[in-house]
């Protein structure tokens, strides 16, 4: 067997759907957020300007942070040592724990290195240890949930997307006595649009069903201390297990989640995905925990955030551009071809020096490819002006469509 050749024609198949991915290398400038060295355009590095990051607050490049993983990494050293339960475990994650699970009203809380990994652990092993459990999954959860309720062995429903009644239907068709968990998103970060937490949180209490909220795309930049749209809303107490990234408005890496003792403490003891893994580093750990502080004290930055979204939204719409419906920072520009994406993609970052990933297929579905702009609060009125001038002379060189299929 040829196995070079099955592994080329995969490759092949992708490129020819307009789906194999690059990536740019870039090196991000500390203190001038969002301007990045583009080191892939020739012999020069050339200055970009970054609209597409997760890193949504910039916290990443705050100076309270980078102090604290400055003063870790002469403390500590570099790395944890070990997983956590074998030498690992620092008193940084210790403190970042506390102050997430305060942050969130939860008993406790567990850090995972990565949110990806603390979704798909908590969920295998709470819908896995739970006998006959049910979940109920909203139809464009992240992957990383898809992933955790396929390896709990668990039965699923998947209920369309935010529509609260055809919850109601599968639930109210499941087996009364079967545990249950509707698994859902706040944010939901291709689209932009939220979920009815409180509808949700209503059909959980009347079916006696857990919940289980992914807030990663939330937690910094919504509600007074940065807890998310759960606790913009008043609702954080009516989740069971709220999860969350430390790699996005916090600026860093890593995931966490939290809940009662009782729970982190069986995911803690039960997930492979946690006990297996060595810890977060506590350079990063210690970052983290002065960007988590800072923001649950100040609201400034994501305030003046969702200030530029909407600023950029309103600029586009005056543009004629096919802004997609978003009612979060997040901000979806329509194409609807994957191979169209990306030359829009790349017309952008070689003429224009403006960086923003196209986004196309398995992330969304086929004909809804889209290019997806994250604005921060650094992102000024000069740097707007550039985007949109930018944006109107590609869509009119390539004959786009300004209507949203």
């Amino acid at each position: 067997m040829d196995y070079e050749k099955i592994l080329s024609s995969a490759i092949e198949t992708i490129r020819s759907e307009g789906r194999y991915r690059t990536f740019a290398d870039i090196s991000r400038e500390r203190g001038a957020f969002p301007r990045a060295q583009r080191h892939d355009a020739g012999d020069n590095a050339r200055s970009i300007t970054v609209w597409c990051s997760n890193d949504y607050l910039g916290m990443g490049q705050h100076p309270k942070v980078i102090e604290a993983m400055h003063n870790a990494l002469d403390e500590t050293g570099a790395g944890a040592g070990g997983t956590r339960n074998i030498g690992g475990t620092n008193h940084y994650h210790v403190l970042l724990e506390k102050e997430l699970a305060d942050l969130h009203q939860k008993e406790s809380a567990l850090l995972f290195t990565s949110g990806y990994i603390s979704n798909e652990a908590t969920l295998s092993t709470i819908a896995g240890l739970l006998p006959e459990c049910v979940v109920f999954s909203d139809a464009l959860n992240h992957a990383s949930m898809i992933q955790g309720i396929r390896n709990s062995g668990a039965k699923k429903a998947i209920f369309r997307h935010n529509d609260v009644a055809h919850l109601e239907e599968l639930l109210e068709a499941a087996d009364p006595k079967a545990p249950k968990i509707i698994a859902f998103e706040s944010v939901y970060s291709m689209d932009g649009d939220m979920a009815p937490i409180k509808a949700i949180c209503d059909l959980a209490d009347k079916y006696n069903a857990m919940t289980y909220l992914d807030e990663v795309h939330a937690v910094g930049m919504y509600g007074e201390q940065g807890g998310g749209v759960a606790e913009r809303d008043g609702l954080a107490d009516r989740i069971t297990i709220i999860e969350g990234t430390l790699g996005k408005a916090y600026g860093v890496m890593g995931g966490y989640i939290a809940s009662s003792q009782a729970l982190v403490d069986v995911v803690r003891s039960c997930a492979s995905g946690f006990i297996f893994t060595t810890a977060l580093s506590p350079v990063l750990t210690a970052g983290v925990l002065a960007s988590v502080r800072h923001l649950r004290g100040s609201s400034s930055e994501r305030i003046q955030q969702q200030r530029r979204a909407a600023e950029l939204k309103q600029r586009m719409r005056d543009a004629k551009l096919p802004v997609m419906p978003s009612e979060s920072h997040i901000v979806p520009l329509f194409i609807g071809d994957p191979v169209l994406c990306k030359d829009v993609s790349d017309l952008l970052l070689n003429e224009f020096g403006i960086y923003v990933q196209p986004i196309n297929y398995p992330t969304v579905a086929k004909g809804t490819e889209r290019l997806r702009f994250t604005p921060g609060p650094l992102h000024d009125d000069n740097a707007m002006d550039s985007l949109i001038n930018a944006l109107s002379e590609v869509w009119q060189r390539l004959g786009l469509t300004r209507k949203i299929a």
